[in-house]
This record gives C-alpha cells, structure tokens and sequence, in this order.
C-alpha cells in the first residue's frame, strides 16, 4: 500500500532537499505560465491579428470593385489553377460595360467548365486589374483563431522546455546529494569502513 502525501517539497522535514524546493517552485511558475500566460498571449495576439486582418479586409472593399463580365476568350487552352482552395479556374478575357457605357476587358480567373458568352464576377482593382475578392469574415476570424492558438503553443513550448530542464538539474543534483549522504550513511548500517 502505498500513501501520498500533497504538499510534502513545501513542508518542512528531513527529507526535503534544496532541489525539491526549486522544482516545486519551478512547477507553481510552469502550471501559472501555462494555464494564465499562454492563454492570454494567444487572445491578445489573436485579438491583435483579428483588428489588423479587418483593417485589411476595409482597405480591401474599399478599393476593390464588383463587376458582373462576359466571357469572350477561349478557357481551355490555359492550365487549371486552385485559388484560395476553392475549384479549379482558368485565366480567360473578360469584356464589362462600365457606368459611363465604356466597354473595358481584362484577364480574370474565371470557374472551370466556363464558356465563351458566360457571364462571371469578376473583382477589379482600381486600375482595372482582376483581384481576387476581398475576404470573407470568417476567414478573417479563421484567421484570427490560428494565430492565437499557435501563439498560445508557441508560447507554451519553451516553458515546457524550460521545464524539463530544471527537472533534468534538479535531479541530478538531487542523486549527487543523495550519493554524498549515502556514503556518509552506509558506513554506519552496514557497520563497514570507507
């Protein structure tokens, strides 16, 4: 049978070595670390990343237009091409009509399986180039959550580290210790001279 007793590196008694303070203290400053700092280095940085990503999407929308084209060039001589992870899209020439009556075209990724005469969104820069439309808000937050949860680990890992290598120190200066009074002890149990 066997008995635990909590607490016993911060009470006083024979047994308590120098190192088993450090490592208790080491394991306080570990679990406060791991379980308030971490967690809060994350949301502070998520909640940093989120205002900045949504800064970003604004200035986005703000310069970037919606325009509904037609597809005059041919799609399938291009090579396909995944754009943020959606479906296959081909580069092609689009024509729109802008407010004034002016007819413009441009190169602009359009859906694969798309045929000349289609009409397709396409997002115009102010100069006139196809952009790719601003973000979503829950890329934005998809975003936002990633960065916090890598910061958190981020964080995390270096204490774990730090960490295990107290426990490394401290437990070999624990057996060094531990071997010093042993060679004091030993002589008089076993009733034999060093």
């Amino acid at each position: 049978m066997r008995t635990r007793v909590r607490g016993w590196r911060w009470r006083r008694n024979p047994l308590r070595r120098r190192s088993d303070v450090v490592e208790a203290w080491t394991v306080l400053a570990v679990a406060v670390l791991l379980f308030l700092g971490a967690p809060l280095l994350g949301a502070a940085t998520a909640w940093w990343s989120h205002d900045r990503a949504q800064a970003v999407v604004a200035e986005q929308r703000a310069e970037r237009h919606h325009v509904r084209a037609a597809v005059v060039g041919r799609t399938s001589e291009t090579l396909p091409s995944v754009e943020g992870g959606a479906q296959h899209s081909y580069r092609a020439t689009v024509r729109w009509s802008t407010p004034d009556g002016t007819e413009q075209s441009t190169t602009a990724r359009v859906p694969a399986g798309t045929r000349s005469g289609d009409t397709v969104d396409v997002w115009l820069d102010p100069r006139g180039r196809s952009v790719p439309p601003p973000a979503a808000d829950s890329t934005v937050w998809q975003h936002s959550v990633t960065i916090g949860v890598f910061t958190a680990l981020g964080a995390a890992l270096p204490v774990l580290l730090a960490h295990c290598a107290v426990r490394r120190v401290a437990l070999r200066r624990r057996m060094a210790e531990w071997e010093r009074d042993w060679a004091l002890t030993e002589p008089q149990w076993t009733h034999r001279r060093a």
